[in-house]
């Protein structure tokens, strides 16, 4: 016969093996219920391809000052500096961006979870084009925005949207329609007629009434067709034509997103903002750039360009230019979370995003993020990246 003292050790040891249990079972249902969710939001999001223009119903309303100020408040990202002001906006220091990766449906997949995950981390700032992935990135920015909303995890008044157009993307200019002067080296135009047109296929891809900014996407790629006289007068009848989209409510601000244009000198900042003054004044909707900046290609920062102000971002500043930053990770990185730490507290990711978000005069540093996972690392609150 067992003594009481050994029943009841063996009654603990059969509670506590019992309690491990449920505990596995709770943690394997959880497991298996966010994996039925993920597979639900799979099978909705393969049941409509974007190969072909989606149908939406055009999301009203665009980034104001209320709106973004109540998403930052509601955020609880940790990182130092995460929040920056422009243009009255308060706008995240890092951005989502929709560059690579295959013109496929998983890639789309992949982009629209990665772009509700960003949103819901506090970011709230979305870079993408029309040439990117055949107009297909255009329309994953669509479907994370609309499962972001739909989902009340958020306004539309609280994000900034940008896209650019320029270069000819098949499928989206209507065969015959166009004179083939309108084209240099037959890829690119900044007329404005073809502009109004890449303007509204934008607005149909991401199924908004107003995109918050609008590039011309590489202008300085007519420098090597026309002279410069005729860059600067093509410049101008494309900034009336912006001006015009303003003034109907299809952008609310509109520049110029670059390469090699601005990094350089190629292109001067200053003589591209005396454009739009001329257009239309002080009051003029010239107000973002966006340029390459990474520790690979630093010459935004380092590079004298301006003999009044210096560097390129130096001049913005002076003239109350916006900067996003574009490929921000360099060639430091492969895009994959779990990198070997570049420190003991910040992985290689952290370290090269931080190095551009952190510049000053950025405004935004894009990163291109296609899973979930790497959403995860680059906002990841490490005590490194909580004070300067």
């Amino acid at each position: 016969m067992k003594s009481g003292l050994q029943r009841g050790s063996e009654d603990a040891g059969g509670h506590a093996v019992a309690e491990e249990l449920i505990r596995r079972i709770q943690d394997q249902l959880q497991r298996l219920g966010a994996r039925a969710q993920a597979d639900q939001v799979e099978s909705e999001l393969a049941g409509s391809t974007l190969r072909d223009a989606p149908q939406w119903t055009a999301i009203k309303g665009r980034a104001t000052a209320e709106g973004t100020r109540r998403f930052a408040a509601a955020s609880n990202v940790p990182l130092v500096d995460f929040y920056r002001e422009a243009e009255g906006l308060l706008l995240s220091s890092i951005g989502i961006g929709t560059n690579r990766g295959a013109v496929d449906d998983s890639t789309d997949l992949r982009y629209a979870h990665s772009i509700e995950a960003a949103l819901c981390g506090g970011v709230n700032v979305i870079d993408t084009a029309i040439s990117y992935r055949h107009q297909r990135s255009e329309r994953a920015v669509a479907m994370g925005l609309r499962r972001f909303l739909d989902g009340d995890h958020g306004a539309r008044d609280a994000l900034l949207v940008c896209t650019k157009g320029g270069f000819v993307v098949p499928g989206a200019v209507p065969a015959g329609r166009w004179d083939e002067k309108v084209f240099v080296g037959g890829m690119h135009s900044v007329d404005p007629a073809f502009l109004s047109d890449q303007i509204d296929r934008s607005r149909q891809n991401l199924g908004l009434e107003t995109l918050d900014v609008y590039f011309i996407h590489n202008p300085e790629v007519q420098l090597r067709f026309v002279e410069r006289n005729e860059f600067t007068r093509r410049l101008c009848t494309a900034f009336e034509a912006l001006e015009r989209a303003v003034a109907d409510g299809r952008i609310a601000h509109y520049g110029t997103a670059t390469w090699d244009g601005y990094r350089n000198g190629l292109l001067s900042l200053r003589e591209i903002e005396s454009i739009a003054q001329q257009v239309a004044g002080n009051r003029h909707h010239f107000r973002f750039v966006q340029l390459p900046l990474n520790r690979d290609l630093p010459e935004a920062r380092t590079q004298r360009v301006d003999p009044k102000a210096g560097t390129v971002l130096e001049v913005a500043e002076e003239l109350g230019i916006t900067v996003i930053a574009s490929a921000s990770l360099g060639r430091a990185v492969d895009e994959s979370p779990n990198q070997v730490p570049a420190s003991p507290v910040r992985t290689r990711v952290q370290e090269a995003v931080d190095f551009v978000r952190l510049t000053p005069g950025i405004g935004t540093a894009l990163v291109g993020m296609r899973s979930v996972a790497h959403v995860e690392e680059i906002l990841a609150s490490e005590p490194a990246r909580l004070s300067r």
